[in-house]
């Protein structure tokens, strides 16, 4: 093989509405992957968004960007799915399951005919399930199945811890953990800023116990917000989707909270969460248990308990 083939990595990006779009924009923004192609059923948008988009490798890296179909995926590195019905304001994303268990079920079975054998990073909503059910739909090892999970909660309760305590979001190592959803929470127990307990500096600085649940609770209905004001969120999961594709083709050994697939780890099985975990050149190299205090192991358990009801009908109303 020579050295230009053993440097290529291509991305195919299924679904280009605004999550979809804006990732290809961060991963243009980026540099990332010598080849990115854009599948979705309306074509005249992907050969547009293409044509958009190359022009920006003049300033970034150059990069071969197309409007492609399924058969693009074969010798493709990752495939990133956002294709599905987007939230609607008063819609929770568990309203999403039926339908967007459908179209997933019409992307995945495509792109496996490809003969695609990389890793997949899914992003639609409800994610949790909907990573599970490419899981299943793919036939694929766990380990090559990503869910976005709580990527994009985290950056928003970093966000707002670093607001609160004037540091660097970067430095604040907190996690939101379970469903990327309404049954989702704030690991305080376990959160750190420079390697201090979270809790500590928070006493120290006269931030209550309600100051942290009403962070925790904003960050949850954040996606809500900016669903009202502007229609969809998109900019902050497209990064977080960039994020993981990067520390995918860099082999990283990256830990980043995702839905990931757990063994036994938090008690729970046959279920894709949100956790910290490594992801690498092969996918979820391993997760990272959280030493959860008891009341987060049982917020764990309940999250994981309303995922496996919605996933079972779900997929039970597919047959």
């Amino acid at each position: 093989m020579d050295l230009t083939t053993k440097n290529h990595q291509k991305v195919v990006l299924v679904g280009d509405g605004a999550v979809g779009s804006s990732y290809a924009y961060s991963m243009m923004n980026q540099g990332l992957a010598e080849e990115f192609v854009i599948v979705d059923v309306i074509k005249d948008r992907t050969e547009g968004d293409a044509l958009d988009l190359e022009d920006a490798q003049v300033f970034t890296a150059p990069k071969k960007v197309y409007s492609g179909d399924y058969s693009d995926c074969a010798d493709a590195d990752i495939v990133v799915i956002t294709a599905g019905a987007p939230q609607k304001p008063g819609e929770t994303r568990l309203d999403l399951v039926n339908k967007n268990l459908k179209i997933l079920s019409s992307i995945v079975k495509p792109v496996v005919d490809s003969g695609f054998d990389g890793i997949f990073v899914v992003a639609a909503n409800p994610v949790d399930i909907l990573t599970y059910a490419t899981w299943k739909f793919s036939g694929f090892p766990k380990e090559k199945v990503i869910g976005s999970g709580t990527s994009l909660d985290t950056a928003r309760l970093r966000v707002a811890l670093a607001k609160k305590f004037n540091v660097d979001p970067r430095n604040v190592d907190a996690y939101i953990m379970g469903e990327h959803g309404d049954s989702e929470f704030a690991a305080y127990d376990e959160a750190t800023i420079g390697s201090k307990p979270l809790k500590a500096i928070a006493k120290e600085q006269g931030v209550t116990d309600d100051d942290l649940a009403k962070i925790e609770d904003d960050t949850r209905n954040k996606a809500y917000e900016i669903i009202n004001k502007k229609g969809a969120t998109f900019y902050g999961v497209a990064t977080c989707l960039m994020r993981i594709t990067k520390a995918i083709l860099r082999d990283e050994n990256a830990v980043l909270p995702i839905g990931a697939a757990l063994n036994g780890e938090y008690g729970l099985d046959d279920i894709f969460i949100g956790t910290p975990a490594i992801i690498n050149g092969s996918g979820l190299a391993g997760v990272v248990e959280v030493p959860l205090s008891d009341k987060e192991k049982d917020l764990m358990a309940k999250s994981a308990a309303t995922l496996k009801q919605v996933t079972k009908d779900g997929l039970a109303a597919l047959k």
